[in-house]
C-alpha cells in the first residue's frame, strides 16, 4: 500500500475479523438488515453521514442506538418537531452568577449534536431553518453559537430517518443537506423467517447482552487508514464516469438520462463512491477496491443526488431505476 504496508495491512486484517463481531453483536438485537447495517459501517468508517428512509416500526432508531452501544460511542437522539429551535440542537448561552461575587457570566450549554452518533429522527418534520442547524455540524464538524465555535468530538456520525408515507406537515430536505449524506438507506420489510423471528424474541424476557468492539479512538484510527488506501486510476475512471452520464444534455449521456432528469450528481457523489469503495474493501480485509466495489455502493450514492423531470413522475419512472440503468450499461 505505502510504506506502511505491513501495518496497514494488519490493520485491515483486524478490522474484517472486527466487522464479523460487529454484525454478530448488532444480530443479537436486530433480525435480518444485513445489507442496511453493512452500509452503515461503510458510512461511519468513510466519515459520512447516513440518512434512513422507512415505514415505521422497521427498528431504525433501535438499530442506530444498537450500533453506538456497539461501537462504545456517546449517542444523542433529536426528535425533529415542527417547533424545535435550532439552538434546541447546538445548544444555548445561559447567565450563571457567581454567589461569592455576584458576577455574572454567559455560560454555553451544549445541545444534543455534541455527540459521536446523533440520531436526526424524522428529520423532514422540522422547518428548513433548524434543518440547517445540522448542516455545518455535518460538513465542519463545528458548532457555531454566540461568535464562538465549538469543535465537535471524532467521531461525528449523523443519522437522519424519514417516514416516506405521511408527507403532510413535513418540510422535503433541501437538496443542498440531501447532499451531505453520503448514502439513501432503504429500510425494506423484513422476510416472513425474520418476521417470525422478531415476533420471537421481542416478546419474551428473554435478552442476549450486546458487547463493544471497537472504540471511539480505533474508528477514527480506521477513518485514517480508509484515506491512506491506495485506488487504481482505472476505478476512479469508472466512478466519474458513472457519475457524469447522469448529468443531462452532455456528450455521452444516455438519451433515457435526457428525458427524465432535470439535474445530475455533482462531483461530491464521486468522491463517495470512491470513499465508499474503499470502505467497502477495508471491511474485507482487501488492501484495495475494485470497479464492483463502486457498484456496489452506487446505488445509495446517487438515487438521492437524482433530481427527476416531470417525464419521470408521468412515466413512473424513479431515480433508483434510472442509477440500475446505468450500471447495467457500463457492465455492458
Amino acid at each position: 500500500m505505502t510504506n506502511a504496508s505491513s501495518s496497514d495491512l494488519e490493520i485491515l486484517r483486524s478490522l474484517k475479523s472486527a466487522h464479523g463481531k460487529l454484525k454478530e453483536e448488532i444480530g443479537k438485537v436486530i433480525v435480518g438488515q444485513e445489507k442496511v447495517v453493512h452500509e452503515l459501517l461503510v458510512s461511519l468508517l468513510a466519515r459520512g453521514h447516513c440518512l434512513l428512509v422507512g415505514v415505521p416500526g422497521l427498528a431504525k432508531t433501535l438499530l442506530i442506538s444498537t450500533l453506538a452501544q456497539v461501537l462504545d460511542l456517546k449517542f444523542s437522539r433529536i426528535q425533529f418537531t415542527p417547533d424545535l429551535m435550532p439552538s434546541d440542537i447546538t445548544g444555548t448561552e445561559i447567565v450563571e452568577e457567581d454567589r461569592a461575587t455576584g458576577k455574572r457570566t454567559f455560560k454555553f450549554v451544549e445541545g444534543p449534536i455534541f455527540a459521536n452518533i446523533v440520531l436526526a429522527d424524522e428529520v423532514n418534520r422540522t422547518p428548513p431553518k433548524t434543518q440547517a442547524a445540522l448542516l455545518q455540524a455535518m460538513q465542519e464538524h463545528e458548532v457555531s453559537a454566540a461568535g464562538t465555535t465549538y469543535t465537535l468530538d471524532e467521531p461525528f456520525f449523523v443519522l437522519a430517518t424519514q417516514n416516506p408515507i405521511e408527507q403532510e406537515g413535513t418540510y422535503p430536505l433541501p437538496e443542498a443537506q440531501l447532499d451531505r449524506f453520503m448514502f439513501n438507506l432503504w429500510v425494506d420489510y423484513p422476510s416472513s423467517d425474520e418476521e417470525n423471528e422478531i415476533v420471537k424474541t421481542t416478546t419474551s424476557r428473554y435478552s442476549l447482552p450486546v458487547n463493544k468492539v471497537l472504540s471511539g479512538q480505533e474508528i477514527v484510527d480506521l477513518q485514517a487508514l480508509v484515506r491512506r488506501i491506495p485506488v487504481a486510476d482505472n476505478v476512479i475512471k469508472f466512478a466519474v464516469e458513472l457519475v457524469r452520464r447522469t448529468r443531462p444534455k452532455l456528450d455521452g449521456t444516455p438519451s433515457f438520462v435526457t428525458d427524465y432528469i432535470a439535474w445530475g450528481c455533482g462531483p461530491r457523489a464521486s468522491q463517495y463512491l470512491i470513499l465508499g469503495a474503499k470502505t467497502n474493501a477495508a471491511l474485507d480485509g482487501r488492501p484495495t477496491p475494485e470497479i464492483e466495489d463502486v457498484r456496489n455502493v452506487a446505488l445509495p450514492v446517487l438515487r438521492h443526488r437524482l433530481v427527476t423531470n416531470f417525464n419521470a413522475e408521468a412515466d413512473d419512472v424513479s431515480a433508483p431505476e434510472i442509477v440500475n440503468r446505468l450500471l447495467e450499461m457500463k457492465q455492458a
